[in-house]
């Protein structure tokens, strides 16, 4: 480092270690050295900073690891595919750009669990305020941030297909909702996405780049970790594949849900009897370690469009100059959007407390690798289950830290899975089918007219689902006997100097995307790490089911979950956004 041993060591310079690299280095007495395993984030690098550029980077070797799961038992043996971030910023600077924190209960959920009572939504939605500036906020909303790094912009979900959409949800029987983010989730809504004056707002944009001249901080890409070095009960700093060592005060591992477990089990912290079977020497019994992994899995349920008003034009290769021009030069055009503008919560079934379901609307066709159905005009709904009970693992093979760990999410192996995702299509099939789709709608091409029954239905999603790029929670906070992390302090329980903080700390994935909760999971960290006084927690009323409020759910003012208008709620009217037609 350029003044000598570092303090800490960041491991990973993915979403939580920018934001903890920006929260640690702000202290100019405390030496921080953030490694990075991928390249940097060039800023002429468009398919990065360009929104509708997303499709690129995913299965290109020099934006990402390229991951594959172990053959499914439950989707016909299939290798699922999971793109994650090799670049700096990590999966924020090739993900979706969606913004959601989740469900207020999700992290009830969280506190209900021992040791865990500071992680409740109260708690956490300060940092989640800090982290970001939500232009679309009023400024008094008490669940809305406006001086945080992440600057956010709703989608303006303005098309003849965005306002059949949000015509269609309501003849369904669905509400709109202010913002999925605030006082109520459940609902539809435009979305925010972390863009700015047209261009991806990643991590490494936001929180890294702005605080990189501190002399107290600095950062090398290119930089794998072959394994932690512990001496004794204590981490004292970690080893380049390439041999050397790098000793810190304190090692952080921000590798995400896969590299975390990874390094650890490389480390020898893990199952001690699959450590000594791939030839690692076990120097940490901790069960736990890559156990309890889980994911979202998502399907496209695609139309044909009979009116020439979906974006499907822009896709054509003739128009990518045009489209490159304006991106370019105006910050505007179908290149300054990341196309996921809308879309909502909803409940499958009158037996889950709060929503099972996301919804992601685009007036196109299109797979998120970029691939699209041979044709015109078209649009979709992404859906899928957002709470599924399966539990699957992240193993390493070898000693070699450079072999991919074997990964496997045992998607579809649960009854409550497989029932959720047959309601999952049934939901978004009464959606399409509304009358305010009858002009635009020419006809389901996929999952298409012959699948009906349930088990057709599941036979599409084993054939068809792809992951929505979520893994967590496979090295969870806790304190019971497949816990790894402290949740009081962040540190991998029974090794000093040692701590983890991404997705993989969490005990359970949220119902929404994993972005906005790895960052907040990131700001309480370093408050945590520093010693500083936590944020006061804020106890502000937000909406739940009767539902959830009658079966004694927590969270939130307890007279707030009776009504939607307790929260500001108004479910007999659309928002102040929209009206229905």
């Amino acid at each position: 480092m350029r003044q000598g041993r570092p303090d800490i060591l960041i491991v990973g310079g993915g979403s939580a270690g920018c934001a903890l690299a920006n929260r640690l280095s702000a202290d100019g007495s405390t030496r921080v050295l953030v490694l990075e395993a991928g390249r940097r984030d060039w800023r002429w690098d468009v398919f990065i900073h360009m929104p509708a550029g997303l499709a690129t980077p995913i299965g290109n070797r020099f934006y990402d690891w390229k991951y594959e799961s172990q053959p499914e038992p439950h989707m016909e043996g299939r290798r699922i595919y999971h793109a994650r971030g090799k670049v700096l910023g990590g999966s924020s600077s090739i993900n979706g750009m969606i913004f959601q924190r989740g469900n207020p209960l999700d992290y009830e959920r969280w506190a209900a669990e021992p040791g865990m009572e500071t992680w409740d939504f109260a708690h956490c939605l300060p940092y989640f305020k800090r982290m970001e500036d939500c232009l679309a906020a009023a400024p008094d909303d008490p669940f809305r941030g406006h001086r945080g790094p992440l600057g956010l912009e709703r989608g303006p979900a303005a098309s003849p297909l965005f306002e059949a959409f949000f015509a269609a949800v309501q003849q369904a029987g669905y509400p709109l909702t202010e913002d999925v983010n605030g006082a109520r989730q459940e609902g539809f809504a435009m979305f925010d996405r972390n863009i700015r004056r047209g261009r991806r707002l990643s991590a490494a944009r936001a929180y890294l780049h702005p605080v990189l001249g501190r002399p107290n901080l600095e950062l090398r890409c290119r930089v794998q970790i072959a394994r932690v070095l512990l001496e004794g009960g204590q981490a004292v700093g970690v080893e380049t594949v390439k041999g050397e060592r790098i000793r810190a005060s304190e090692v952080i591992l921000c590798g995400g849900a896969i590299g975390s477990p990874q390094l650890l089990q490389l480390s020898g912290i893990g199952d001690p009897e699959h450590l000594r079977s791939i030839g690692v020497e076990p120097r940490h019994e901790l069960r736990g370690v890559g156990e309890n992994l889980q994911d979202h899995l998502e399907v496209y349920v695609q139309h044909t469009c009979t009116q020439p008003v979906s974006l499907q034009p822009s896709l054509r290769r003739r128009r990518a100059p045009w489209i490159g021009f304006q991106w370019l030069f105006l910050r505007r055009g179908p290149g300054a959007t990341n196309h996921f503008e809308a879309g909502g919560f909803v409940r499958s079934n009158d037996e889950v407390a709060y929503p099972n379901l996301m919804f992601h609307f685009l007036p196109l066709a299109i797979r998120y690798d970029g691939s699209q159905p041979e044709g015109g005009h078209g649009y979709q709904v992404h859906i899928g289950p957002m709470y599924s009970d399966a539990r699957g693992s992240v193993r390493i093979t070898s000693a070699d830290p450079r072999g991919k760990p074997a990964l496997r999410f045992n998607y579809l192996s649960t009854d409550q899975d497989r029932r959720e995702w047959v309601e999952a299509i049934r939901c978004t099939r009464r959606i399409l089918g509304q009358p305010a789709f009858a002009p635009f709608d020419g006809g389901e091409t996929s999952p298409g007219p012959s699948v009906e029954t349930d088990e057709e239905i599941l036979d599409w999603v084993r054939r068809d689902a792809e992951t929505a790029l979520h893994p967590s929670c496979s090295c969870a906070m806790g304190v019971g006997e497949q816990a790894v992390i402290d949740p009081l302090t962040m540190r991998v329980h029974g090794v000093d100097g040692l701590r983890v903080v991404d997705a993989s700390v969490f005990p359970y994935v949220p119902n929404g995307n994993i972005y906005a909760p790895t960052m907040m999971v990131a700001e309480k960290a370093a408050d945590l790490i520093l010693g500083a006084t936590p944020l006061e927690p804020e106890r502000t009323p937000y909406y739940k089911h009767p539902l959830s409020a009658t079966s004694g759910s927590a969270g939130g003012d307890p007279d707030a979950g009776q009504t939607p208008e307790a929260a500001g709620a108004r479910p007999e009217t659309a928002p102040s956004w929209h009206r229905a037609s």
